[in-house]
């Protein structure tokens, strides 16, 4: 029991030693912040800039994810850095003068490694955060389709073809040559043509 209060006495203090007493009262705002977003009193995106790139400052390499999620990570990493740093000042009993100027130097570096552990996490994170992609009609090149018109030639026919996700669309698609496609004939969409927006097909159906 005397130990354990013991560590968390000697915790509180590293906490509120300097520097990590700077991002101390920094990382209780953060948690306070995502608490409020988890129970829905706050939204995490109304402080977030959709075209953030980071800059070329601090921040610089941030860019592609939420700019609250950036700065948390950044106050999360360089507390713990801070706290490592006030930890070991405290050990060597230096003289105020030193504990200052060794300090400064301390929150030099948690900074550095703070950034440094923030980019690690967030180079990762850009592709679940990144811009979803375009729908495109060439996503459908490749896909099977649904004949559902009574025939296809060269300037006439449609086909009824799924996305990937699930969904169905009508197209317009073409037959190079002759063939014998019609209503129900299932075929593959293998060549889109932009200018004329249609579909190039071949039958799937033995």
């Amino acid at each position: 029991m005397g130990e354990g209060t013991t560590a968390m006495g000697g915790f509180v203090t590293a906490a509120l030693g300097f520097p990590a007493v700077l991002f101390s009262f920094l990382l209780i705002v953060v948690i306070g912040y995502w608490l409020l977003a988890l129970l829905g009193a706050v939204d995490a995106g109304d402080f977030d800039t959709g075209d953030f790139d980071g800059g070329d400052g601090l921040l610089a390499g941030f860019g592609g994810v939420p700019l609250s999620l950036s700065l948390s990570l950044l106050i999360a990493f360089t507390w713990f850095a801070s706290l490592a740093g006030t930890v070991l000042l405290d050990d060597l009993e230096l003289s105020t003068p030193s504990r200052i100027g060794f300090g400064a130097g301390v929150l030099v570096v948690a900074l550095v490694l703070g950034t440094l552990g923030t980019r690690v996490i967030v180079v990762p994170l850009r592709r679940v955060f990144g811009p979803a992609k375009e729908p495109s009609r060439r996503d459908f090149v490749g896909r099977a389709a649904v004949i559902r018109t009574s025939s296809v030639t060269h300037d006439f026919g449609q086909a009824e073809a799924t996305a990937a996700d699930g969904s169905s669309a009508i197209v317009d698609v073409r037959q190079a040559g002759q063939g014998n496609l019609t209503a129900g004939s299932r075929v593959v969409l293998y060549d889109y043509d932009s200018e004329g927006e249609f579909f190039w097909v071949e039958s799937l159906d033995l």
